[in-house]
């Protein structure tokens, strides 16, 4: 039960009792495991492991935990609270489930919260800034076409990329070069978009299959792999990508 995790992580935190390494922890230093776990979960999806996914839930669930323990302790709100919050917040996003259908929609109510909680009135506030760069980059972009701001079309989209990948060939120095290669990454995302396709699911899957055919070479080559030339090596490339 959520009460008997709740307990647990009191006592580690305990200052008398405790654990010396779960007492030493804040916010900070406990958030890059939140983002680690949320990260196991969505590779446990993945690959289809529900047993590695019903671990990974389990341990993301600690993060919520240990982070509502640590503001307990400074008195801001407690486990409670947090789940008092998101259950008044489901409802309330869900007019058409829990009342009467004739609230504003999804995002008009989302709208709404951000403007009574945030004095930025932007289009893109409320875009976490700690997000991954791809993932924030397709965000703020469709923010940004909620308010008309946007390709008509994915044609536009494309020119766009073609533009910055001749601004990188044209930069003189590593520095303009960085900011093109930032410009055209963004630009990338943005055609992406247009076509319908999730960024972040389209690199993910082109690192697995990039790391399926390299370790695919690996096997083939055995310890002599690291020694062949860079022709040796695209040959065992192409074999790999055909043995597919």
């Amino acid at each position: 039960m959520l009460e008997d995790l709740r307990d647990i992580m009191a006592r580690l935190r305990d200052p008398g009792t405790g654990c010396p390494w779960d007492i030493e922890q804040d916010f900070r230093t406990i958030a890059p495991y939140t983002i680690e776990e949320a990260y196991e979960v969505a590779d446990a999806i993945e690959r289809g492991d529900m047993a590695a996914l019903r671990d990974e839930l389990g341990d993301l669930q600690l993060q919520v935990v240990f982070h509502a323990r640590m503001a307990e302790e400074r008195g801001a709100f407690t486990l409670q609270d947090v789940l008092d919050s998101i259950g008044a917040k489901m409802v309330r996003r869900h007019p058409h489930v829990f009342g009467d259908g004739t609230s504003p929609g999804w995002e008009e109510i989302k709208a709404a919260e951000r403007a009574g909680t945030s004095e930025d009135d932007s289009a893109l506030a409320g875009v976490a800034s700690a997000l991954p760069a791809l993932l924030r980059a397709e965000k703020l972009q469709k923010r940004a076409a909620r308010t008309g701001f946007d390709w008509p079309d994915p044609d536009g989209a494309l020119a766009k990329v073609e533009e910055e990948i001749a601004e990188v060939s044209e930069a003189t120095s590593a520095e303009h070069r960085a900011e093109e290669i930032g410009d055209l990454l963004f630009a990338v995302v943005n055609w992406s978009r247009k076509l319908g396709i999730d960024p972040e699911a389209a690199l993910r899957q082109a690192n697995a299959k990039f790391e399926r055919r390299f370790r695919s070479m690996e096997e083939m080559a055995g310890e002599a792999f690291t020694g062949l030339s860079l022709d040796e090596k695209e040959a065992l490339w192409v074999r790999a990508k055909g043995q597919e």
